[in-house]
């Protein structure tokens, strides 16, 4: 089975089942490549019995190619990744997006969210 984000937020409905599947975005970061804002990649995940097992993200104008496999680590460019480890909310970095969907209802949740985010003496 394939999902892929454009045609879902086209309207397009998808129902995730056992069955194995790939999760494609080609343009993840369709709103920043619109603006030619720099941060876009093409996302590829595959799930099977609902649970991830692989995914891979190329950041395009970085040419930097991000995987991961269950059970097997993260990788950038082959170079084994990791969190930072770092427990302390106050001493971290904590980077946010707001979205593109303009809901009242939803605007109002994410604000909440980011309020109490923002009270929160964390470094940015």
């Amino acid at each position: 089975s394939f999902i892929g984000e454009e045609s879902v937020a086209a309207g397009e409905g998808s129902i995730l089942t056992d069955n194995p599947t790939w999760i494609i975005d080609p343009i993840d970061g369709t709103t920043n490549f619109v603006h030619r804002f720099p941060f876009v990649a093409v996302s590829i995940g595959f799930v099977v019995n609902k649970k991830m097992e692989f995914g891979i993200v190329y950041s395009c104008i970085e040419d930097k190619m991000y995987t991961a496999r269950k059970g097997k680590g993260a990788f950038c460019n082959g170079q084994k990744i990791k969190v930072s480890g770092q427990k302390d909310i106050t001493k971290s970095l904590l980077v946010t997006e707001l979205g593109s969907n303009r809901d009242p209802e939803t605007i109002k949740i994410i604000l909440s969210n980011m309020e109490r985010l923002l009270s929160i003496p964390i470094h940015g």
